[in-house]
């Protein structure tokens, strides 16, 4: 379908902050930045048993801000919290298509920059109720910038083609929990919450071939065609918690669990995906593990992962069916800090369902992979 032959891109970022610290009271007030360009060359639309044309797509990305944070520890009280005032940037936007044959040029686009600023912050409270039983409460307000990815990059799988957007603004976050959980012998917490996801990006179904669409071209008959877009807002709520303990001093266990009821409500943006579940989420996944050490120098670890079945698209359409996972490590210490080891992820080998084209590809994770490594800590 195409042949990414290059994207070179380039990131910088830095943090510089201030601290200090009165009695039960530390503070921090600081300022971060990061910075991001990059560039796709690809060649596509495979006519005449070749590809022959070129796709160049890029520009520049910026987040930076400035923020203060502090926490109050005394007991039974611990209480956190912090406020920032960011301001994000998206620029020198190129999409550029040609014929490589004659150098004809397609398509020539480019997006006006675009730029805003976003305040967040944060408030947390624990109680304990006693030494090993505790409540907590947060609330918290967030957002993310779109990566140059989703802004320039178009890709296809199959006859599946989804393209970029330079016109996508932040994901915007806001959300509140509540906990109890306790540090005993036995180490546990879960806590209930509640997101609401303004303005998400999202791969968004706009047509179905055969069809010639602008922009992305043809899309052949089987195809579907999306758009990455800011879709509305997303409403979730959930339960999640884990648990952790030592049955001895060689044998420990650990399991969580997360479930998570998700609806869209698209809008005006994208009214047709309003009461749908957002693609790629499970409503269940509950992960458990152990780890025995076998002897003073064997040691042993086992992770086992559930996801409940999942939509792999926006519209619902295609389901994704639950699988299970192990991995399996084992580590021999052959001095201080360094050791030997065998792993294998996918013990079983399971068919891990990941993707769906529209006329019935599947695509898989990783079958059973096999390590063997040496490891060097100081």
């Amino acid at each position: 379908a195409n042949n990414q032959f290059s994207t070179p891109a380039r990131g910088y970022g830095l943090n510089a902050a201030f601290q200090g610290h009165v009695g039960s009271l530390s503070w921090e007030i600081g300022a971060d930045g990061r910075w991001a360009k990059g560039t796709d060359h690809e060649l596509f639309r495979f006519v005449g048993g070749a590809l022959s044309q070129q796709r160049d797509a890029g520009g520049r990305t910026s987040v930076g801000g400035i923020y203060v944070e502090g926490a109050y520890d005394t007991d039974p009280w611990i209480v956190t919290g912090g406020v920032r005032l960011d301001r994000w940037t998206s620029t020198d936007a190129l999409r550029r298509e040609f014929v490589l044959a004659t150098g004809v040029t397609t398509l020539n686009s480019a997006a006006p920059d675009a730029s805003g600023t976003v305040p967040t912050g944060r408030i947390g409270v624990r109680y304990a109720l006693t030494p090993d039983l505790w409540l907590r409460s947060a609330a918290y307000a967030g957002f993310r910038a779109p990566t140059l990815n989703e802004l320039h990059r178009p890709f296809r799988v199959g006859n599946d083609i989804t393209e970029a957007n330079p016109l996508l603004k932040p994901e915007k976050l806001r959300g509140v929990e509540a906990g109890i959980g306790g540090d005993g012998d036995l180490h546990w917490q879960t806590t209930l919450f509640y997101n609401l996801l303004k303005d998400p990006i999202a791969n968004v179904t706009v047509g179905f071939g055969p069809a010639t669409f602008p922009t992305a071209g043809f899309i052949p008959a089987g195809g579907t065609l999306r758009q990455r877009q800011n879709a509305g807002e997303i409403e979730a709520w959930g339960l999640e918690g884990e648990a952790s303990a030592n049955l001895d001093e060689k044998l420990a266990l650990r399991a969580a669990y997360a479930y998570t009821h998700a609806r869209v409500d698209g809008g005006s943006a994208a009214p047709q995906l309003t009461g749908l579940r957002p693609a790629q989420t499970p409503k269940l996944t509950a992960t458990a593990g152990l780890d025995w050490q076998a002897s003073d120098k064997l040691n042993v670890s086992a992770d086992l992962r559930y996801e409940s079945q999942r939509f792999e698209d926006d519209l619902n359409s295609r389901k994704l069916a639950a699988g299970v996972t192990i991995d399996a490590r084992a580590a021999w210490s052959v001095g201080p800090g360094s050791e030997v080891y065998l792993a294998v992820e996918n013990l079983g080998d399971a068919n891990l369902e990941v993707g769906e084209t529209a006329d019935g590809v599947e695509s898989y994770g990783e079958p059973r992979t096999v390590r063997i490594g040496f490891a060097y800590r100081r």
